[in-house]
């Protein structure tokens, strides 16, 4: 299993960014997918999730109307468009797979 996230960076409140999350070595068309962040000193918190062909998606009440996840199963990626970022949302973002395989992650930083 690999998961290679990407699309991170440092942007100022309000701003938007896109990550995305490279999926290979296991079927990932048949995997449920989340991401989660960590941010510095607290707990992963679950940010969003999509069921296999994306029949079903949850959020986080705290990215609700603001984020928005996909998937692309041809491509075997997973995105997560990012709107209206605040401070709250500086973290270490990563996708992980039904089983709890996850990636190194990919930066987000909200600062003015």
């Amino acid at each position: 299993v690999q998961l290679v996230e990407s699309g991170g960076g440092m942007v100022q409140p309000g701003g938007s960014l896109r990550l995305s999350c490279a999926a290979s070595g296991f079927a990932f068309s048949r995997s449920y997918m989340s991401w989660v962040r960590q941010a510095p000193g607290k707990e992963p918190e679950w940010v969003s999730g999509i069921s296999t062909g994306g029949r079903s998606i949850y959020y986080a009440d705290s990215v609700k109307g603001r984020f928005t996840i996909s998937r692309d199963d041809a491509k075997g990626t997973l995105n997560l468009q990012m709107i209206s970022l605040n401070p709250e949302d500086t973290a270490l973002y990563y996708c992980t797979t039904g089983t709890g395989k996850r990636g190194q992650g990919t930066q987000v930083t909200v600062s003015s």
